[in-house]
Order: C-alpha cells, then structure tokens, then sequence
C-alpha cells in the first residue's frame, strides 16, 4: 500500500469513532499545554527578574556581611554585623580602591509610620545621596536629600506612592512629617508609582539618610549592605578584588576561607537567579511531562481495543493483498496522527493561556511581564507527542500485523 492511502486509511479511521479520539488524546492535549505554559511563564519571570537587575547597573558592586551561603544551612551567616563605619572609610580611600566611584551603606527594615491617625507598614530604607543614581529612583515631586543631610543625620524622608496613598490619601505629603519609631521625619519628595516589578519595591519604602536610619530607628554600629558603583564595566573586577583586600586588611582576615563578607556583582546575581529560575522551570516541566506518560498509557490501551475490534477488517485486507508492514504501518500512523494532532491543539492552547496570563499580570499587578513565544518548547511540544505515539504505538500495531487472515475473517 502506498504511504498516502494508509494515511487516508487511518484518519478515516480516526474519523469513525471522534469522541473516543479525543479523549484518547486529551491527556496528549494536556501535557503539551502545560510544557508552552510551564516554558512561556519561566522564560517570562526570568526576563523580568534579569530586567530588574541589570536595570541596577552592571557597575553595581554589593558587599554583604557574613560568610556567603553555599546551602541552606549557612543561611543564617549573612545576618552578621561585619561591615561597620572604618570599613567605609578605608573603601573611600582611592589608594585602597581605585575604580570604585560611589560608595554607599544600606540599612532597611521594616517598620510603621504613623501620620494623624493613619498608619502604615513600610520598609525603611537608610541610603546616602547616591542612592537615587545606584537604584535608578525618580522623584514625582519635592527632591531627595543631599550630603549635607546625611551627614547631619536630618530627619527627612522620600516616601513611595503607596506610602503617600495610606497615609494622606489625595492631600500632597510634601512638607508634612510622619512618625518613624517615635520620631517625626519631614517628606522632601515622593517618588512614582514603580510597580512590584522592581527589584525593591519602593513604593512601599520610606528612604532616610542611613546615618539617621541607623541612629534613630535601627540603634546598630554596623550596616546591612555596602553599594559599590564602579568607574566602568571594564575595571569591575579590579574593583571586587580592591574590596576584598581593602575588608580583609580592615577585618585582619589572612585566609580567604574565612572572609566574613562577600562580594556580588550584578553578573553573578543574574547568573544565579537565571540558573534558579531555569531549574525550577525544567522541574515543572518534567512533572508536566508526567501526563504525557499517562496519555501514551492510555494511547495503547486503546489502540490494543481498536485492533480486537476492527480484527476482521485486517483479515480483509489482508485477504486483499495487504503484508504484515501494510497494517503495522497502518495502526502506527494512527497512533501517530492522534498523538500529533494532540501537540498541535495542546500547543494552541498553552501559547493561547500564556498569552491571556501575560496580559492578565500586567493588568492587575503592573509588573512588566512580557508575552516570551517558546519556539523551543513547540519544536519538543511536536516531538514528544509524534515520540509517544510511535513509542506507545508499536505494540498495539505489531499485534494486528501479526494476526493471521483466516482467523481474523473468523472472529465475531
């Protein structure tokens, strides 16, 4: 027989019997929507979270306190008060680091403010003047505070649009004071809506003076954070390296085993959160698979159905002329076509919902997600579902080849 008529052949078998098709190939339809979903979503979260970070700035240096986490029981080392005010001060120092530009300590935590009668919770950030430049913060209205006022420990405060909204509602916060910890702190500015898509969600942050945050309202000699902005992309590793000795001289550190700090570039965040992100996406992926397995399961149980029912039909044809690789071929190239129109319809669907989601998220949580079309997931979409039918197809094809013509022309 001819390729194109045992094509026809098994469709029109197909045909005969469309309910049971169907839901012969739903968990086939089921699978592959979920690989597009699982696939599309994690290429898009990782976008956004990489987006967020590389917005910081690829000069961005970070130092953190504590020895850095190689597993979940080392977490508790970063909440460590190692970096303390000399270490800023020997940073500060060209001679020591050459190419660093900016240098800033961070403070943030959270905490309430309190205006009238209204209250809110929000996270204090304590920051220097730079801070604006480093996180790349607008001002919708008033101004950040200047060098002067962080070294004077001023009582001022740049608030988030959500901050401003809890608390004075449609009244302009500009001049008024809310309470931190007891303490008034006058709002020089407010910044505009960001979104949660930000890496820190300053829309719910109040930024101080970190000399202020930490006198007033954390009460610790140490900081959370050190920010180092580099001169250029090209000297960051000069500058990381510059660091590390600048703090092992000031902690009297000889074995860089025993650092207590370590240091973070936007690279090697965006790395490991691109290499978290992409682990947990192939994780999804595979317990998606797990349908797939189910379906080709439920595939060759029905195939083995087919062929007891139609056994006279092969006695037939093969009565007619038709070889044992005629019938093989033709019960596998429905096993194939049901599994194939499976992928094509669950890839309509999975592009279809990821789609919808995009859009969804963007509307309701103003993150800026973007639409990712998995080229990559449709071309193994196609193929594992073609796979699973030949794989799961043979058998229930090799059992109806190898019927012999008398006895099936027998069988009632």
């Amino acid at each position: 027989m001819r390729i194109k008529y045992l094509f026809s052949t098994a469709i029109s078998g197909l045909a005969a019997h469309k309910f049971r098709s169907f839901l012969t190939i739903l968990g086939i339809i089921i699978g592959i929507t979920s690989i597009i979903i699982v696939m599309s979503t994690g290429e898009g979260a990782q976008n956004l979270i990489l987006g967020q970070i590389q917005g910081i700035g690829t000069k961005t240096i970070a130092v953190i306190p504590g020895r850095e986490p190689k597993g979940p029981s080392d977490s508790a080392q970063i909440f460590s008060d190692s970096l303390k005010e000399k270490d800023i001060e020997l940073l500060r120092k060209k001679s020591n680091v050459p190419a660093a530009q900016k240098i800033m300590p961070i403070l943030f935590g959270g905490d309430t403010g309190v205006y009238g009668s209204e209250t809110y919770r929000l996270t204090v950030f304590g920051g220097s003047e730079f801070i604006a430049d480093v996180f790349d913060i607008k001002i919708e209205s008033g101004a950040f505070f200047s060098e002067d006022d962080v070294r004077s420990r001023a009582d001022v405060a740049v608030i988030g649009s959500k901050v401003r909204d809890e608390l004075f509602g449609s009244d302009s916060a500009i001049g008024k004071k809310i309470r931190i910890k007891g303490r008034p702190f006058k709002i020089i500015g407010v910044m505009p809506q960001q979104g949660s898509g930000s890496l820190f969600n300053f829309d719910e942050a109040a930024i101080i003076p970190y000399t202020s945050a930490q006198q007033y309202i954390f009460g610790i000699k140490y900081y959370h954070r050190i920010i180092v902005q580099a001169e250029s992309e090209s000297v960051i590793d000069e500058t990381v390296e510059g660091i590390k000795k600048t703090l092992r001289m000031s902690h009297n550190i000889t074995d860089p085993e025993k650092d207590d700090f370590f240091v973070q570039t936007q690279a090697d965040l965006a790395e490991r959160l691109g290499t978290v992100t992409t682990a947990l996406t192939l994780f999804l992926v595979s317990v998606a698979a797990i349908s797939l397995l189910v379906a080709g399961i439920g595939i060759m149980n029905i195939m083995l159905v087919s062929v007891t029912e139609r056994t006279r039909e092969i006695g037939l044809r093969k009565s007619l002329g038709a070889t044992n690789r005629d019938v093989m071929l033709q019960f596998l190239l429905e096993a194939v076509v049901l599994t194939g129109l499976g992928g094509i319809v669950g890839i309509i669907m999975g592009l279809m919902i990821s789609f919808a989601a995009a859009l969804a998220i963007n509307y309701f949580t103003g993150l800026p997600w973007k639409f990712v079309f998995p080229l990559d997931a449709i071309v193994i979409g196609l193929m594992v579902s073609t796979t699973v039918g030949l794989v799961f197809g043979i058998y229930p094809a090799r059992r109806a080849s190898l019927k012999s013509p008398i006895e099936a022309l027998r069988h009632e």
